[in-house]
């Protein structure tokens, strides 16, 4: 397909253990190829830097991660409110995600901890993201606990038993003071939102709700009664889908990004991606050691 010349772009939606292999082909095939690579990124912190150095070579390529809950018309609003300083210095990012089971994929690939890096890394470098983004700092160490507490227990593929996590609190510290914290609950189907999402600076607070698409922000000298609520829609989302429109509007800034070929890059760049996947790497290792784990130690040198 490379050698063919008939594409200009490639989207690799494929098992997240097989991310690096294509990744590393494709950036460095002689043919330039644009790429949107699914999250995460790869399935490890020295994976995801072997790709951010290749690219590095090849400044006539675009390569863009694929965290898409970005796009989330009630996220991306929210994005706009923290952004616009509404909020103030923001200094606590609160996200739950309440929802099903992992689905059946081919193979029950994701069913096991080193086909998806884990299910802070397979499912969460999403949530990661968000905090780094709202918060507008990197993050210094990191504290989970976690567990496989009714999903998959069941489950044998070719004589074992599935080991991802279904339940999780992982909290995130920054370099600029301010904490995140993520509540994961995979067997919460009885849940009228998938993601509640809060921020809260110095001066006011805001909430995303998604499915609902509702927003609410306010601040602290208006109290409750000055919380103001919106319907957050984006009128190019004619079907939602399971990622409530992102995907989409998510592939129309990946070809924006291309056509621009602006010194900005992508919207969501590897270095995103390396810090969503080292986040979670080191939540997984929070969880097994039972320790706070700084992200010094997972990224290296």
């Amino acid at each position: 397909m490379l050698d063919s010349g008939l594409c200009d772009a490639v989207i690799i939606s494929s098992p997240n253990m097989t991310h690096y292999e294509i990744l590393m082909d494709i950036i460095n095939h002689r043919k330039p190829h644009h790429i949107l690579v699914e999250k995460p990124l790869c399935t490890t912190v020295q994976h995801c830097k072997k790709v951010t150095e290749a690219s590095k070579r090849r400044p006539d390529i675009i390569v863009q991660v694929g965290l898409e809950y970005r796009y989330m018309p009630p996220v991306a609003k929210l994005i706009h409110i923290v952004k616009s300083g509404t909020l103030g210095q923001v200094r606590m990012v609160a996200i739950r995600e309440h929802r099903f089971p992992f689905l059946v994929k081919v193979n029950n690939w994701n069913r096991f901890n080193y086909n998806s890096g884990g299910t802070l890394v397979e499912k969460c470098c999403h949530f990661f993201d968000l905090m780094r983004l709202f918060a507008a700092a990197n993050p210094v160490r990191v504290m989970a606990s976690g567990a496989i507490d009714v999903n998959h227990k069941d489950e044998v593929y070719d004589g074992k038993v599935p080991d991802i996590i279904d339940n999780a609190y992982v909290i995130v510290e920054f370099d600029n003071g301010s904490r995140g914290m993520l509540d994961l609950c995979m067997f919460a189907e009885g849940s009228r939102n998938e993601q509640e999402i809060s921020v809260v600076g110095d001066i006011g607070k805001g909430e995303a709700f998604v499915p609902e698409s509702i927003v609410r922000f306010g601040k602290r000298t208006g109290g409750r009664d000055g919380v103001v609520t919106i319907m957050a829609e984006d009128e190019r989302v004619k079907y939602q889908g399971l990622h409530h429109g992102s995907s989409y509007l998510e592939h129309l800034n990946f070809l924006s990004a291309i056509r621009a070929q602006g010194p900005s890059g992508p919207s969501v760049n590897l270095n995103d991606g390396l810090l969503s996947v080292a986040i979670g790497v080191a939540g997984q290792l929070s969880i097994e050691q039972g320790r706070f784990v700084t992200m010094e130690e997972v990224l290296g040198s």
